[in-house]
């Protein structure tokens, strides 16, 4: 079997499935519970000072899909709302129970040095891996001057950053926000002021529904309600590529990353890790799964790295990377055609009215004599865009075949009808 242990900026884990610092994260039950479901590591939930944040009732709200599918979870809950010392005091017993575990405790406190100063001492006494800073919490705590607020200033992310680094010896990961243009920023900052790694993305400020019939967002408080934080599988492609924006930056190259946004199976883990991420965080799906989806994520991992010949984490980790460019390296002359497997088809019609309806009237709808339809594709008409596949109900029935236009490899900068063209980057 595979090795799925790994070393996060100097964290050892016996795999990469860690939970984040979330409402699952919250207490020593918690914890043990995940811990025996075979989780590697964990984000303890937020720290913040004495006296605890008051969390509102209700707290949760959801974006479904068909069959009441929860496709993205909204949540307004605050950092911890128990005490500093009853957390640290558990802390310190789970980490010593649990050896092998990676326990990373998440922090946020006031942008005033003497706060960080004096309880990351306190953190690191507890026997603790690492710690976390969270800049990302996107409701409520930046009211407070803190969470996103932070996060979305790069002289604050750097500032604190430092102060970390000055008063604790633990490795310090940076959670970055996603609500911000552009994500490289912090993830700078952070790496000046001495970060040892960064971990993103935090939730995405969010109102998933209305109710309509009081007129009122939800969650509801009190007959009111406000933007909360966005999470689950629909934020996966924005937290994938705000993970590659970060991996292939020259300016952050070599910055351990943790990926965190949607991952809720072995194939969503391996690619975070594939674009980058050395590690990867689960929230949602393991609260609306239980802590044992983490055997099927571990194993279904384990199975396709043997699969692949890969006999750890490190030689497919990143190997995405290189093949994520700006748009404007893409071949200009390289093209696809949409090919039907007659045999699998079933005659559904949905690629002929997406293409003809939206697309580049593609699709040729046949009635055969016995009444039948068929649906093949002009060639001629087709620019490979792939909206006929993504439409297709039968996976594999619609695949894009490479067809050779006989040009050369060339990009937008490259493109005569560009007047600023000029040769940057080959194939």
């Amino acid at each position: 079997m595979a090795d799925l242990s790994i070393n996060f900026a100097g964290i050892k884990a016996p795999n990469p499935f860690w939970l984040a610092s979330a409402p699952p994260t919250d207490k020593a039950y918690n914890v043990i519970r995940a811990f025996e479901a075979g989780w590697g590591g964990v984000v303890w939930k937020t720290l913040g000072e004495d006296p605890a944040p008051v969390n509102v009732s209700s707290r949760y709200s959801a974006h479904y899909g068909k069959n009441r599918e929860v496709v993205g979870f909204n949540n307004i809950e605050l950092i911890t709302d128990r005490s500093l010392a009853i957390n640290l005091e558990e802390i310190t017993a789970v980490k010593k129970a649990w050896p092998d575990r990676a326990m990373i405790v998440s922090m946020m406190f006031p942008c005033e040095e003497e706060s960080w100063k004096k309880v990351l001492p306190l953190v690191e006494a507890t026997g603790a891996d690492g710690i976390e800073l969270n800049f990302g919490c996107p409701h409520g705590m930046p009211e407070r001057g803190m969470g996103a607020a932070v996060g979305q200033v790069p002289e604050y992310v750097e500032m604190i950053t430092r102060w970390c680094k000055t008063y604790s010896k633990l490795p310090v990961i940076v959670k970055l926000t996603p609500n911000i243009t552009d994500v490289r920023l912090p993830a700078r900052a952070a790496m000046k002021g001495g970060a040892d790694a960064v971990s993103l993305i935090n939730t995405i400020n969010s109102i998933t529904s209305i109710d309509l019939d009081n007129m009122v967002a939800r969650p509801i408080v009190g007959g009111r309600s406000t933007h909360g934080g966005y999470c689950g599988s629909a934020v996966k492609p924005i937290a994938l590529n705000m993970v590659a924006e970060i991996a292939r930056d020259p300016e952050t190259h070599g910055l351990p990353i943790s990926g965190i946004g949607g991952i809720g199976t072995w194939r969503d883990a391996a690619e975070f890790l594939a674009l980058g991420a050395g590690s990867v965080q689960v929230c949602t799906a393991a609260m609306l799964h239980g802590f044992r989806i983490v055997k099927e994520m571990s194993d279904g991992l384990s199975r396709w790295m043997d699969e692949k010949g890969y006999q750890r984490i490190s030689d497919f980790a990143g190997k995405a990377v290189a093949n994520t460019t700006d748009w404007k390296y893409l071949d200009m002359n390289y093209q696809v055609i949409a090919q039907i497997n007659q045999d699998s088809c079933i005659q559904c019609g949905r690629c002929y009215v997406a293409c003809e309806d939206t697309s580049h009237q593609s699709i040729a709808q046949l009635v055969q004599a016995n009444g039948t339809r068929k649906y093949e594709v002009k060639k001629e008409e087709c620019v490979g865009c792939n909206l006929c596949e993504i439409s297709c109900p039968v996976e594999g029935c619609i695949t894009m075949v490479k067809h050779d236009s006989g040009k050369p490899y060339m990009n937008w900068t490259q493109d005569p009808r560009n007047p600023r063209a000029v040769v940057t980057e080959t194939a």
